[in-house]
């Protein structure tokens, strides 16, 4: 089947061309905004690309069109597929009845912790011998990649896993389509992770949230199991709407008995991971953060429900590596840290920097947020964020003034409850300079955001580097 994706170059329809393309298919696809990486990486799977959405590419006469949740009423291409009567579909419901139809779908689900999350189980499961197929809204180290079909699988089990790990996101399908993408993926295992106020430009607040991960819920069979987060109040209100599946919760309260799965943290970020009050194993890992160790105790009790014991998955997360873009260090220079995350909500944003903290105990920590994620830059959730960024002793916010990615909120008001150690800035140049006329050795410059951020990181690192070199004595 030739297939002709509309928003090729998202981090979900990129996979999905990356799976069809090794499932057989012949794949092309366009977008407005075909560049590298994500051009290259699919240009070398032997996928054409064009730019833009000239309906001129109706001549390629593909056998469908998968519409990613980029494309509106308006698009050219997609009037001239609808007024020619052209069979068309959503990215997630194509997945669902091409690909995963026959497997066994591991779902992550959640506000926050999704792409960390579904590379410890892909990893976990790769570990055990379980090959799994996988598509993740991010690049798991241990891989380098973020899609692929299937692994190698053990000897004598075939060709093809019959595993397959998703990162399930809650937001809505497509133009046509208003349901959230999970509820196509049909999962037999599913983690709810977390559930918090987001995407504001389709949610008008948490209860639709809610509504949309209890239709989750409803398509788990009662065969399947899911694995909720303990702590959640809004994953319980899901659960009492009706659960018809077996349920696992997990917790990091040791003495919570509504939990099977807790852990209890040691002196560095190892951990005991305790299974109805029986002692599992230790992690040993170098991930920082109270969010991690909850992202771990769900993969391993996902895990379990295909069968991985407890202690393998204990020994898989010590080779864990992490995930591009997750705390990932840009670069050093005189001791100093440039790190990059993908930070999108405040509750995410405050586990990193509490994360960073324990790390470098009293070293100093210079947070540098853009807050860019549709719900951020409308304000939704602006008043929680400079509570989760008070870890920090110092803390530079940014925010273009104009174009797609412009701030609807003032910075400076916002942030003025931190006093003095925060400074608002809409130049990237300016940002830059400040931030390194007040670095000094030993710092940890730690950059958040789901976007690219102009190139900050680099930015930083060469004008670091140029500032040190030159106070280096003759």
């Amino acid at each position: 089947m030739h297939i002709h994706i509309l928003g090729i170059c998202g981090t979900f329809m990129g996979g999905l061309a990356v799976l069809a393309k090794q499932a057989g298919h012949r794949v092309t696809g366009c977008d407005a905004n075909v560049y590298p990486p994500m051009s290259t990486q699919l240009e070398s799977q032997g996928i054409q690309l064009i730019e833009g959405f000239d309906p001129a590419q109706l001549d390629l006469q593909p056998d469908l069109f998968v519409i990613g949740n980029v494309v509106s009423r308006g698009n050219p291409l997609m009037e001239a597929i609808l007024n020619r009567g052209l069979p068309y579909v959503s990215g997630p419901q194509w997945i669902g009845e091409q690909l995963l139809r026959d497997k066994w779908v591991l779902a992550v689900a959640g506000t926050h912790g999704k792409t960390t999350t579904s590379s410890m189980l892909a990893w976990i499961l790769e570990y055990a011998g379980y090959a799994p197929g996988f598509l993740i809204g991010g690049v798991p180290l241990n891989f380098g990649i973020s899609a692929r079909l299937s692994g190698d699988t053990v000897e004598g089990a075939g060709n093809t896993s019959d595993f397959f790990v998703i990162e399930a996101d809650e937001y809505d399908t497509a133009f046509f389509d208003k349901r959230s993408k999970f509820v196509h993926y049909h999962a037999k295992t599913a983690i709810l992770n977390n559930l918090e106020y987001d995407h504001a430009d389709i949610f008008p607040d948490v209860a639709a949230i809610e509504t949309q991960f209890h239709h989750l819920v409803r398509t788990v069979p009662s065969i399947g199991r899911l694995v909720v987060n303990a702590k959640e109040q809004t994953l319980e209100r899901v659960i009492q709407r009706g659960c018809w599946s077996e349920k696992e919760f997990f917790t990091d309260v040791a003495s919570d008995a509504n939990a099977e799965w807790s852990l209890k943290l040691g002196e560095s970020e190892d951990f005991e991971v305790y299974f109805k009050s029986e002692l599992q194993g230790t992690v040993r890992w170098n991930l920082n953060g109270a969010h991690n160790r909850l992202n771990a105790l769900a993969a391993i009790a996902a895990a379990r429900h295909v069968g991985v014991a407890p202690a393998t998955a204990i020994a898989a997360l010590s080779e864990f590596i992490n995930v591009k873009r997750r705390m990932e260090v840009r670069g050093e220079i005189a001791g100093i840290q440039v790190i990059d995350d993908f930070a999108h909500h405040p509750t995410a944003i405050a586990t990193t920097v509490q994360g960073l903290r324990r790390k470098v105990g009293s070293a100093r920590i210079l947070a540098v947020l853009e807050p860019r994620s549709n719900t951020m830059k409308m304000g939704a959730i602006k008043q929680a964020l400079p509570l989760s960024l008070e870890d920090a002793d110092l803390v530079y916010v940014y925010g273009a003034q104009s174009g797609k990615d412009a701030i609807h909120w003032d910075l400076g008001e916002t942030f003025s409850s931190l006093g003095s150690k925060v400074k608002a800035h809409h130049q990237l140049d300016a940002l830059v300079s400040d931030i390194v006329s007040e670095t000094q050795e030993g710092d940890s410059i730690l950059v958040m955001s789901n976007g690219g951020f102009g190139g900050v990181h680099q930015l930083l690192l060469d004008a670091l580097a140029q500032k040190f070199q030159t106070q280096k004595p003759e």
